[in-house]
């Protein structure tokens, strides 16, 4: 490391301190991030205060035996009556529980607050059980709560209310019976599950005029649920875990995925998602949802659930029950299939988007990916084959796509390898006091030897962008969780083969086999590329970096999917394939042959308009430098 290079990371460094500074957050700023706080805070409180007061009325209906041995049942009557008003006969019961099932979800409903206390997916396990189906949420991991207000100014929250199950003969369908003390004045809170992942709910109330407030045209609603960790990699399923609302009109926004978040929306919101990694719960108003209020919390490290997310918001109400309150729930995975299909025959302006909830990178890298990686994807995996089959020849199609441009860039660098002795010679005659010249007389070589020194950069502008893409498909791909391949029992999670009891910066507690392996082939593609290409013999310090990278992908990959490693391992093997047979059948001799046969041929011919533009530039350079020294001179 010389003089320049430690002037440079001084440079780096003082940079890095002056955006810090620059960036710190001001006063105001400070203020306003504890004002929010502080609203979060007393909205907390609010919230807590509120249980309290629900569970103390709770307390009163959920325990008639304690009650009565202290006074009489007129005297429990009237206290249920006094704090519930004619919804009385719903504030004490006993739950019962209703199934609604078909081949892709099973739905348990509990009678205590109308609300799905169970979800499970048929098709899908948990990470390590191959047995029983996989469980979006149970019990109190998730809660549905309108709220009522009754004609003489009571708030009820539905959650605290028992529901009568009532007998249909439709396929599908159950309806829950909010009754009140007059048997023709109720609520039905009616389910009805389609043959895949959506079941639809209708809220219809039943000469409720004179129950219920008459100047009430919307009602709220509160929505929370903990979402559990379904996955091996917590971190992993943390990053891919986020609350998602798309707006009227089709923007989606999004919550903060690595830090709590809370958001207000004055706008008008269409559907509302509880994402994890794999699997969603998403609520999609048939009308839309206003006034919304949505909170994202980060949970405990060992507490067995990834985040809890919380959702306060009001519906439309009609009173009279000629347009019931309606949404739907999705409840399934983050397959991009599954989720377009529920816009397909849909105009524009009625699309539900929820294929957006695969992330598939910006947009150029999600148009690659929706118009390259995922078709060819469901053709190698519609003709029956292993995933490592598929993955292995995505990847070969891959090369083959790009493989023009990494032949003209490796010709290009065979040819600068070529010419270095020439280079070597310009740099004596010009010594770097004479800067301009010595880049005037390289450029002029390269171009009389028909060389383009930018040539390197096409085969990494064509593949980048692909590679970014199988980077976000591939641990976000539903297809891949759970299948093996050889030692990796499950490719959308690390392959772990060892494990330490404690927790190395950066590594974690386990190494990942395939991003080992590709961290080694890494290292042997950078010795090939460094053999094959001219270095500066002052560039030491650039060598031993280009020998670094390999060590920074295993610190980077070591929790990422295997199938992603595997497929970096893949394509690392097949390049170093590539450039052996590039090596094997590019001579040096014959290229400086040609190259001096070029030479000849150019000596006569008129400069190109870019060479011109480009001596002219570094001519004024030169006369700018001079007037420069001239004047410091005097």
């Amino acid at each position: 490391m010389d003089k320049n290079t430690w002037i440079g990371f001084l440079l780096i460094a003082a940079i890095i301190v002056g955006f810090t500074m620059l960036n710190r957050p001001s006063k105001e700023e400070l203020a306003r991030r504890q004002q929010q706080q502080d609203s979060i805070m007393a909205l907390r409180m609010a919230e807590a205060e509120a249980q309290r007061l629900s569970d103390s009325l709770q307390l009163v209906a959920a325990a008639p035996q304690q009650a009565t041995e202290q006074v009489s049942d007129e005297e429990v009557q009237a206290r249920l009556q006094a704090a519930y008003g004619s919804f009385a006969p719903a504030a004490q019961g006993e739950e019962q529980l209703v199934t609604l099932e078909n081949a892709h979800l099973r739905l348990t409903l509990s009678t205590h607050g109308a609300m799905i206390q169970r979800a499970e997916l048929l098709g899908y396990h948990a990470a390590g059980d191959s047995v029983n189906p996989l469980t979006l949420f149970r019990g109190e991991e998730s809660e549905m709560a309108f709220t009522l207000i009754t004609a003489n100014n009571r708030i009820l929250q539905t959650s605290n209310l028992y529901f009568t199950p009532v007998e249909t003969d439709v396929p599908g369908r159950a309806i829950l019976r909010l009754q009140t003390a007059s048997p023709d004045a109720y609520m039905d809170w009616i389910y009805d599950l389609s043959d895949n992942y959506m079941v639809h709910l209708s809220l219809v109330p039943h000469n409720m005029q004179t129950e219920l407030a008459q100047n009430v045209n919307s009602m709220e609603m509160r929505w929370q649920q903990l979402i559990p960790q379904q996955e091996q990699g917590r971190k992993f399923e943390e990053r891919y875990a986020q609350l998602q609302y798309m707006l009227v009109g089709g923007d989606i926004e999004k919550l903060s995925e690595s830090k709590d978040d809370a958001e207000k929306e004055s706008a008008r919101v269409r559907w509302i998602a509880y994402k994890d990694q794999f699997f969603s719960t998403v609520l999609i108003a048939d009308d839309a949802f206003s006034s919304s209020e949505f909170h994202s919390n980060l949970q405990g490290k060992y507490s067995g659930y990834i985040k809890q997310y919380t959702t306060q918001t009001t519906v439309p109400f009609d009173l009279s029950g000629k347009t019931p309150v309606g949404m739907r729930f999705f409840l399934g995975p983050n397959h991009y299939h599954t989720l377009k299909a529920y816009d397909e025959g849909v105009a524009k302006e009625d699309r539900l988007r929820l294929n957006k909830l695969v992330p598939l990178g910006w947009k150029i890298v999600s148009w690659i990916n929706t118009a390259l990686v995922i078709p060819m994807f469901d053709l190698f995996t519609g003709w029956g084959l292993h995933i490592g089959i598929v993955i292995l020849l995505m990847t070969l199609v891959i090369k083959l796509i790009i493989l023009p441009f990494v032949f003209v860039s490796y010709k290009s660098s065979a040819k600068m390898r070529v010419l270095r002795p020439q280079i070597e010679a310009i740099n004596a005659q010009y010594p770097a006091e004479k800067m301009q010249e010595r880049q005037q007389a390289t450029m002029q070589l390269y171009q009389q030897a028909g060389v383009n020194p930018m040539s390197g950069c096409l085969p990494m502008l064509f593949q980048f962008p692909v590679l970014m893409a199988m980077f976000w498909f591939l641990p976000t791909a539903i297809e891949l969780r759970g299948k093996s391949l050889l030692w990796a029992p499950d490719l959308s999670t690390y392959d772990a083969v060892f494990h330490w009891n404690f927790n190395i910066p950066l590594l974690g507690d386990h190494l990942s086999l395939f991003c080992l392996l590709m961290t080694i082939v890494n290292i042997v593609y950078t010795y090939i590329t460094m053999q094959s290409q001219a270095t500066d013999p002052n560039m030491k310090f650039m060598k031993y970096m280009m020998y670094a990278m390999p060590f920074m992908f295993l610190f980077i990959f070591n929790d990422y999917a295997a199938g992603l490693s595997y497929y970096y391992l893949v394509s690392l093997f097949i390049t170093i394939v590539q450039t052996m047979i590039f090596r094997w059948s590019l001579d040096d001799a014959k290229m400086l042959k040609e190259i001096e046969e070029n030479k000849k041929k150019k000596a006569g011919k008129p400069k190109s308009g870019f060479m011109e533009r480009l001596e002219k530039m570094q001519r004024e350079q030169q006369r700018l430098a001079r007037e420069q020294a001239k004047a410091s001179r005097r």
